[in-house]
Protein backbone atom coordinates (compact mmCIF):
# COMPACT_ATOMS: atom_id res chain seq x y z
CA UNK A 1 0.00 0.00 0.00
CA UNK A 2 3.28 2.25 0.50
CA UNK A 3 3.81 2.37 -2.72
CA UNK A 4 0.58 3.08 -4.03
CA UNK A 5 0.02 6.18 -2.07
CA UNK A 6 3.73 7.40 -3.24
CA UNK A 7 2.49 6.42 -7.06
CA UNK A 8 -0.76 8.41 -6.16
CA UNK A 9 1.28 11.28 -5.13
CA UNK A 10 3.14 11.40 -7.54
CA UNK A 11 0.60 11.56 -10.49
CA UNK A 12 -1.12 14.38 -8.45
CA UNK A 13 2.19 16.51 -8.39
CA UNK A 14 2.58 15.68 -12.04
CA UNK A 15 -0.64 16.26 -13.16
CA UNK A 16 0.49 20.23 -11.99
CA UNK A 17 3.77 20.49 -13.54
CA UNK A 18 4.03 18.64 -16.74
CA UNK A 19 7.46 18.38 -16.74
CA UNK A 20 7.69 16.54 -13.92
CA UNK A 21 5.51 14.36 -15.55
CA UNK A 22 7.87 14.33 -18.52
CA UNK A 23 10.62 13.21 -16.21
CA UNK A 24 8.75 10.51 -14.18
CA UNK A 25 7.32 8.88 -17.64
CA UNK A 26 11.27 8.69 -18.84
CA UNK A 27 12.43 7.24 -15.48
CA UNK A 28 9.70 4.59 -16.03
CA UNK A 29 10.49 3.78 -18.92
CA UNK A 30 14.32 3.52 -18.20
CA UNK A 31 13.34 0.87 -14.95
CA UNK A 32 10.44 -1.16 -17.50
CA UNK A 33 11.20 -4.79 -17.31
CA UNK A 34 12.84 -5.86 -20.46
CA UNK A 35 9.62 -8.33 -22.43
CA UNK A 36 7.10 -6.69 -20.33
CA UNK A 37 5.10 -6.35 -23.26
CA UNK A 38 5.07 -10.24 -23.32
CA UNK A 39 3.55 -10.67 -19.59
CA UNK A 40 0.63 -9.79 -17.72
CA UNK A 41 -0.41 -6.62 -17.04
CA UNK A 42 1.04 -5.80 -20.11
CA UNK A 43 2.99 -2.41 -18.47
CA UNK A 44 6.34 -1.21 -18.33
CA UNK A 45 7.15 -1.65 -14.73
CA UNK A 46 10.24 -2.88 -13.19
CA UNK A 47 10.79 -5.70 -11.90
CA UNK A 48 10.56 -6.65 -7.76
CA UNK A 49 13.70 -8.14 -7.52
CA UNK A 50 15.41 -4.55 -9.27
CA UNK A 51 13.33 -1.95 -7.17
CA UNK A 52 14.67 -4.09 -3.99
CA UNK A 53 18.50 -3.79 -5.31
CA UNK A 54 17.73 -0.16 -6.18
CA UNK A 55 16.35 0.04 -2.98
CA UNK A 56 19.25 -1.73 -0.92
CA UNK A 57 21.83 0.46 -2.93
CA UNK A 58 20.14 3.49 -1.82
CA UNK A 59 19.25 3.28 1.66
CA UNK A 60 20.34 0.13 2.88
CA UNK A 61 17.07 -1.52 2.45
CA UNK A 62 15.21 -3.57 0.43
CA UNK A 63 12.09 -3.00 2.03
CA UNK A 64 12.75 0.98 1.78
CA UNK A 65 10.47 3.31 0.67
CA UNK A 66 11.36 6.89 -1.06
CA UNK A 67 9.59 10.04 -0.44
CA UNK A 68 7.37 11.62 -3.37
CA UNK A 69 10.13 14.85 -2.83
CA UNK A 70 13.40 12.37 -3.38
CA UNK A 71 11.34 10.57 -6.25
CA UNK A 72 10.61 13.64 -7.50
CA UNK A 73 14.81 15.34 -7.57
CA UNK A 74 15.64 11.64 -8.83
CA UNK A 75 13.50 12.03 -11.90
CA UNK A 76 14.36 15.88 -12.58
CA UNK A 77 18.16 15.32 -12.38
CA UNK A 78 18.08 11.93 -14.69
CA UNK A 79 16.53 13.89 -17.45
CA UNK A 80 18.78 16.71 -17.21
CA UNK A 81 22.12 14.80 -18.17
Amino acid sequence: MPWLRLTLTLIGRAILSPSLAVALIAVVWRFRRRGWYTRFPFLPLPSQPYVAWRMYTAYGSESALPSADEVERYARWAVRG
